[in-house]
């Protein structure tokens, strides 16, 4: 069965919620030393799991290995906030069950980056 029109609304509604409180209203330093968007949240079909994809941009040139720690420490950040962000949710949005954040890094632009390399590494020329 497909995905519902409400858990696509509620979770649009999510989202907003989160990105406003991430520039505003959380203070933790681990999300402050990155450039941090939600880029989807995803409902499970009873609404009581919300998937946040989180996107992590460093700021400077860094290892591979810096960018996943930071990665991981955004993260980490996000949980310990969650508290707080469900409060918010509850207060703005008017739910019998607040769902359940789970907060998981969006691979989707790495991910991207990497086909478009092996794409490039073919050596198809585009025709116009």
């Amino acid at each position: 069965m497909g995905k519902g029109y409400r858990q696509g609304r509620l979770g649009e509604e999510i989202r907003k919620i989160v990105s406003e409180m991430l520039l505003r209203d959380i203070k933790d330093p681990r999300l402050q030393s990155a450039m941090v968007s939600l880029s989807g949240v995803e409902m499970t079909s009873d609404g009581s799991y919300a998937t946040c994809y989180v996107t992590v941009l460093s700021v400077g040139s860094k290892d591979e290995e810096a960018k996943q720690q930071e990665a991981e420490a955004v993260l980490e950040g996000l949980r310990s906030a969650k508290g707080l962000i469900k409060k918010e949710i509850g207060r703005q949005i008017k739910l019998r069950h607040i769902p359940e954040l789970i907060f998981k890094l969006d691979t989707s632009m790495e991910y991207g980056r990497h086909i478009s390399e092996v794409i490039g590494k073919l050596g198809i020329e585009h025709e116009e």
